[in-house]
């Protein structure tokens, strides 16, 4: 049987889960009434707010109004809440805030939590650090009349989010149009060669200048962070006559190297015998002056001599220039008119003297009528001066 088959019993009634009264036979009762429950949670509501719980209807203080004003206080906290949530808002270290206040530019915020006027103001979020880029391609003609394909890449950042929103409806598509304008303009003034070797570098600083200059003057509100040039190539169908002049180019600066490197090598050769050949024409300049002044000191002192003993004097010169002419020959000349002296001649050294030294031959002793014994070459100028001297009686 089930449990809310009909039928007698006492104990019937114990069997219905869904009867209130439990042991009774009260017969069957369904499940609790809706309204019953709702009545329950207001009366509840009441009492937590002050209300007379009293449910049993009628146009008194209880019942209806005391519910209304229950919810309408329930849903002015909800909507109190919600507002104060929606006060506050969060921007992230890399994010700028854009605030507008009735839908007018108001302000930008920096990162962390701030506040707004709820339902008044309106908050835009803005990545200032992300890096966007794009590449741009395309043949342009050069100022000496040649054309190239040029290539390069262009990184960009937001600078001013304000601007970036409002300013500018597409702020890509002009920075793209800028780029291109400056690469124009920088090739267009720019020689192949220059482009082609060493200016590679100096083209992508001039394109970011001019692209930056005309990005700001639109107020797109972003900056250009770099400008990556590839190294730029001429077409194809001309590619061949391109490779022979860079060829032929690379040929002209090894040679000019190869000079450069020689010039390094004897230039400073040809300056150290040029300044070898100056020191030595001062050096002989110097020995020449010397030997002059010398022989005129010489002379002055023979000058002085002489005046004092012009007769003596006259007869040493005499000597010493038969002495430096004869000295130089083989032959002697030996004077005997007055004199028994015996004379030796070593013959054997001077046919000795004939193979090697025919200028310095060896004399033998000669006598004169001053009384010379000595070899000439054998004793100085001042004894052999000393020796006439003696021989005339002079002192």
């Amino acid at each position: 049987m089930t449990w809310n088959e009909p039928g007698g019993g006492d104990n019937k009634g114990e069997k219905d889960p869904w009867s209130g009264n439990k042991g009774k036979g009260g017969g069957n009762q369904g499940p609790p009434d809706l309204d019953e429950v709702v009545k329950k949670l207001q009366e509840k509501l009441s009492g937590i707010f002050g209300g007379s719980g009293n449910s049993s209807g009628g146009s008194g203080s209880g019942g209806i109004p005391g519910g209304a004003a229950t919810i309408a206080v329930v849903v002015i906290a909800a909507i109190a809440l919600i507002l104060v949530a929606n006060s506050f808002y969060k921007i992230e270290a890399a994010e700028r805030g854009v605030v507008l206040r009735f839908g007018a530019y108001n302000q930008v915020t920096d990162p962390g939590l701030n506040f707004k006027l709820p339902l008044i103001d309106e908050v835009y979020k803005v990545n200032i650090d992300q890096i966007s880029s794009f590449s741009h391609k395309a043949q342009m003609l050069t100022k000496d009349e040649n054309i190239i394909d040029v290539e390069l890449t262009v990184q960009s950042k937001i600078q001013d989010p304000a601007d970036y929103l409002f300013q500018d409806r597409n702020p890509q598509k002009t920075i793209q149009d800028a780029t291109e304008t400056a690469v124009r303009e920088t090739i267009g003034k720019s020689n192949l060669d220059f482009i082609l070797t060493e200016g590679r570098s100096s083209i992508a600083a001039d394109i970011k200048e001019r692209a930056q200059k005309l990005i700001s003057a639109y107020k797109t509100g972003l900056e250009i962070t770099s400008i990556n040039m590839q190294p730029a190539k001429p077409p194809e169908q001309v590619k061949s006559a391109f490779d022979d002049a860079i060829k032929a180019r690379e040929d002209k600066e090894r040679l000019e190297n190869e000079a450069h490197a020689y010039a390094n090598q004897v230039v400073p050769q040809a300056r150290g015998a040029a300044a070898r050949q100056v020191q030595a024409a001062k050096a002989y300049e110097e020995r020449v002056i010397a030997e002059a002044e010398g022989e005129s000191s010489r002379f002055l002192a023979v000058l002085t001599e002489y005046e004092k003993a012009p007769e003596v004097t006259r007869e040493r010169l005499y000597i010493e220039t038969v002495e430096n002419v004869l000295s130089k020959t083989s032959k002697v000349m030996l004077d005997v008119k007055s004199g028994n002296s015996l004379m030796y001649l070593p013959l054997d050294k001077l046919i000795k003297s004939q193979g090697t030294d025919v200028g310095n031959p060896t004399i033998s002793p000669i006598t004169s009528d001053y009384g010379l014994t000595a070899p000439l070459q054998q004793q100085p100028a001042d004894t052999r001066i000393r020796d006439v001297n003696r021989g005339r009686g002079v002192r």
